[in-house]
């Protein structure tokens, strides 16, 4: 007497492989829809446009012919900037990490009596590259450039660099 399907070896091995596949899928589905993506942005095309705002910025510091001078040392960050600039005006200084949003630094620094701005960062930069921004509060100017860190010396900053 032969025994019912049920019992047999190759239905469940034929009914195993694709429940398998199906269940492979859906874990697939939960990891991709679990979490965003932080290097993607939602605002693509506004970032585009605002390209050409950065571009007039960085030409009005090549105009003031402006110069930074950048330390980090011992958790603090140092600017010193040189230039045509209003003596004694705020600035915005954006550390931005090329990968992890979430290591990202924005600092509002105002100048000591001698002009030397200087911040103590609440966690420490991590060790790499890293996109520097350095602009007036006011946005009439930006100085930008790819650094990586750590850095032994002081690291210059030029406008149109």
């Amino acid at each position: 007497m032969q025994r019912p399907w049920y019992k047999q070896f190759w239905p469940w091995f034929l009914i195993v492989l694709p429940m398998c596949a199906v269940v492979a899928s859906l874990y697939t589905f939960y990891i991709a829809s679990s979490g965003a993506d932080s290097m993607v942005a939602d605002d693509y095309y506004k970032k585009g446009r605002a390209y050409n705002k950065d571009l007039t910025e960085l030409k009005r510091a090549a105009e003031l012919k402006m110069l930074a001078t950048l330390t980090y040392q011992d958790n603090v960050l140092t600017v010193k900037l040189d230039g045509a600039h209003n003596q004694g005006e705020g600035i915005r200084v954006n550390l931005t990490h090329p990968t992890l949003a979430k290591q990202d630094h924005t600092l509002v620094m105002t100048s000591d009596a001698a002009g030397v701005y200087r911040a103590r960062l609440e966690t420490p930069l991590i060790d790499g590259p890293w996109h520097l921004q350095i602009e007036a509060i006011d946005g009439n100017w930006r100085l930008q450039k790819r650094i990586t860190l750590p850095s032994a010396d002081s690291l210059l900053i030029n406008a149109g660099s």
